[in-house]
């Protein structure tokens, strides 16, 4: 593909290679990378945190359901904010909207590591907490993403985005070792690891500035009365019978893998296992995605769209059923690294098929519509992943969410939109960029 630079003179074009060499590798992008290391430190502190939460609550009610409570609270509040957070990051600063929403989670975690130190930590207040930090995450998720887009040049966006997979990975590969140690160590320890990670977030975007000039043009497109206000984004990909199929299998996937970490937090408990070995077992979806960060690449050239998806999800819904009946850490583990490998591939299509398809001026609203339908089905599964492991037990649980999952994929193999859906033209040029992440990220 050409592009025409130095306009008024002779019109001259160059090759992909050719721009290529004028742009610096990803590695030395440094607002790129320090935005990748705060969200890096913030989602290692989450995934020790994810280990801590269910592990206070369990030993301070005994119940599996109360568990799965606070998992449906910090969901849903997550949820519920989506549309809203897709609204402001289109209207305004979105760096702001960043810093805003990052201070909420600082001192929201700080609270329970100051409660834990004068012994006074009640479910109410995780509730609270929980609620207060998933409602931040749409506000910064999106306003992140934004800004990487804005400080990344569009040749290396799969490449950025690929690293950040591997970011995810890094984070929950640390975070649930770290959680479960820490908390073996003193409870408020994962609390305290946790609010120094949201700090090193906010910190980063503070530090890191952007271009704003497009923010008054947002602002007019968002106030305009054919703009479609905060449901544009909903409109948009529901009209779309392929993206629709795509969200809508992403919506059982969550349903039905979100609450697995929670499921092996119980089961590893009912077993006997330590903190630390539980945080150990959840390594495996860390390593999981490691791994299949690497196969971007590959399983974009080789499948299409619908098809990967497809098969990816099928997948899941074996591995889930023998998260049901495997036992000790290790073997969870292993389960956990299958279910996790096709994820990394996933969460690019998305992008490539989706994100990089509609204007700047809707793009915040149409990614947290996406992630807004799809995010619905991890509160719905988590909060009766606690009622099922409390009343059918563990390997019950995991038949009825693999059963769910079933039938949400038959669903979507039976759309033909998704399954003759093919990658945009320039998805060759995606695959190579992609090919280049893992390197940059080394």
């Amino acid at each position: 593909m050409g592009r025409t630079v130095m306009p008024g003179t002779a019109v001259q074009t160059e090759t992909t290679a050719d721009i290529a060499t004028l742009i610096p590798p990803l590695r030395r992008n440094w607002r790129f990378q320090t935005l990748w290391l705060g969200s890096t430190a913030a989602l290692t502190g989450i995934f020790a945190t994810d280990i801590a939460y269910p592990l206070v609550i369990l030993a301070l009610t005994g119940s599996p359901a109360t568990a799965g409570l606070f998992g449906f609270v910090q969901a849903a509040a997550t949820v519920l904010c989506g549309l809203p957070a897709g609204q402001l990051v289109d209207r305004y600063d979105r760096r702001l909207v960043q810093v805003a929403a990052e201070s909420v989670r600082v001192l929201a975690t700080a609270s329970i590591a100051l409660s834990f130190a004068l012994g006074r930590v009640t479910p109410t207040q995780l509730m609270i907490v929980g609620a207060l930090v998933g409602a931040a995450q749409p506000f910064v998720g999106a306003a992140r993403m934004l800004t990487v887009r804005s400080v990344v040049a569009p040749e290396q966006l799969t490449a950025a985005l690929t690293q950040d997979e591997i970011r995810g990975s890094v984070a929950e590969l640390a975070g649930p070792p770290l959680g479960g140690l820490l908390y073996g160590l003193a409870r408020l320890l994962p609390f305290l690891f946790s609010t120094v990670g949201f700090a090193l977030s906010l910190v980063s975007a503070l530090v890191v500035r952007t271009d704003n000039t497009g923010a008054a043009a947002r602002r007019k497109s968002v106030a305009g009365a054919e703009d479609g206000g905060i449901f544009a984004g909903i409109k948009a990909l529901w009209r779309d019978r392929t993206v629709r199929a795509v969200v809508v299998l992403l919506f059982f996937l969550n349903a039905s893998g979100a609450p697995l970490s929670l499921a092996a937090v119980y089961r590893l408990t009912q077993q006997g296992a330590p903190s630390w070995g539980i945080g150990l077992a959840m390594t495996g979806s860390a390593l999981g995605g490691l791994a299949g960060a690497g196969l971007v690449r590959t399983l974009h050239r080789r499948f299409r769209p619908g098809v990967l998806l497809l098969g990816v999800v099928a997948s899941v819904v074996l591995l889930v059923v023998l998260l049901g009946l495997v036992s000790g850490p290790w073997m969870i583990a292993l389960v956990l690294f299958g279910t996790m490998l096709g994820i990394p591939s996933i969460t690019v299509l998305l992008d490539v098929l989706i994100f990089r398809q509609v204007p700047d001026e809707v793009r915040g609203r149409t990614l947290t519509s996406v992630m807004t339908v799809m995010g619905l089905g991890i509160p719905l599964g988590t909060g009766s992943l606690g009622l099922l492991l409390q009343y059918v037990g563990g390997t019950g649980a995991m038949e009825v969410l693999a059963a769910v999952l079933a039938c949400g994929t038959a669903w979507a193999a039976l759309q033909p939109g998704l399954r003759a859906a093919r990658w945009p033209a320039d998805k060759a040029e995606a695959g190579a960029g992609a090919g280049g992440a893992t390197g940059s990220a080394s």
